[in-house]
């Protein structure tokens, strides 16, 4: 299933050629043991010494092909049929048309499952190239966008990110590979995706995240990697699909958001999507400072805002 159609083809092809062959070769075998082949004993001459073959109407090998074919698939002319004199010639009819069923129902399942597997249709699932950090509704945010250049939906599409580092344990155990599952998702909606135009899946670093402590300096030094999964059914086969992404650390560009590329078009009445901006990104203002320290600046603001109201509305 996952070689090339070049390949798929001819193996589909010398499997039906070769199990003509083999079978051909079987058939010819009985009918020159038995003696069908003699000079005597062919067809022409049958009837005259009373002669009864194992298959009728068989005068060479190219007889016995032909045979072989028509045994396989059934196809049935009524000319070559097999008769009672050789058991073995009826044992290997019956053997011949079983086999014949199974291989075509297992040649055609291969080529059928190449034909629908959704392999291509990952393809056109879109991730950007470079994922951003930057600050959403007061919050450090990580983000990235996914796409979709079919017109056929992606149904009950669904969005996960794992990041990927190496982590110490308490007793000096290295785990190098140590895997933390980001709660990411898209307009308030979670990790569900309503995919009929590119979204923006956004991962907010607060005090859950396992990026909370991470500032702009340690953006550059750190060595991880965010891996991004896309899972959905494929609208027209019904199949399930997945695809699959990265962002390393040198990936993520802080101080940056998206472009939008979703704009409506007075014309036509509708939305049009300018997938030529989906990776552009551009700067904005953005703390350097990790979410922990930021929330702690917005809380002591906060604090001290509330202590100078309080001071203004008590009478001296």
């Amino acid at each position: 299933v996952d070689a090339q159609w070049r390949w798929t083809l001819l193996v589909f092809a010398f499997s039906f050629i070769g199990s003509w062959l083999f079978f051909a070769v079987i058939w010819w075998l009985i009918s020159f043991t038995h003696g069908d082949l003699e000079e005597m004993h062919l067809p022409d001459h049958q009837a005259e010494v009373g002669w009864t073959p194992c298959v009728y109407n068989i005068h060479s090998f190219t007889s016995c092909f032909l045979f072989s074919i028509e045994t396989q698939h059934t196809i049935g002319y009524g000319v070559r049929t097999t008769t009672e004199e050789c058991p073995e010639a009826i044992f290997i009819m019956c053997f011949q048309s079983i086999y014949g069923v199974m291989i075509q129902a297992f040649m055609v399942g291969i080529v059928f499952a190449k034909m629908t597997r959704p392999k291509h249709r990952t393809q056109t699932l879109l991730f950007s190239k470079n994922a951003v950090i930057c600050q959403r509704d007061g919050e450090l945010s990580l983000m990235f966008r996914v796409g979709d250049m079919r017109k056929s939906h992606i149904i009950g599409a669904s969005i996960r990110a794992q990041l990927i580092r190496t982590r110490m344990t308490k007793e000096g155990e290295v785990l190098s590979q140590y895997q933390t599952e980001l709660d990411v998702g898209a307009d308030g909606c979670g990790s569900d995706l309503f995919f009929i135009w590119p979204q923006i899946v956004v991962h907010k670093i607060n005090e859950n995240s396992p990026m909370y402590n991470m500032c702009a300096s340690d953006l550059l030094q750190d060595r991880f990697e965010i891996v991004v999964i896309l899972e959905g059914t494929v609208e027209s086969t019904g199949q399930s699909t997945q695809a699959r992404s990265s962002y390393v650390n040198s990936e993520i560009l802080w101080g940056h958001r998206f472009e939008p590329v979703v704009f409506y078009n007075k014309d036509n009445q509708g939305y049009e999507i300018n997938y030529s901006k989906f990776d552009e990104t551009q700067q904005v203002d953005t703390p350097l400072c990790s979410a922990r320290e930021l929330a702690e600046f917005y809380k002591i603001q906060d604090d001290y805002r509330s202590n100078a109201e309080d001071s203004i509305q008590t009478p001296a």
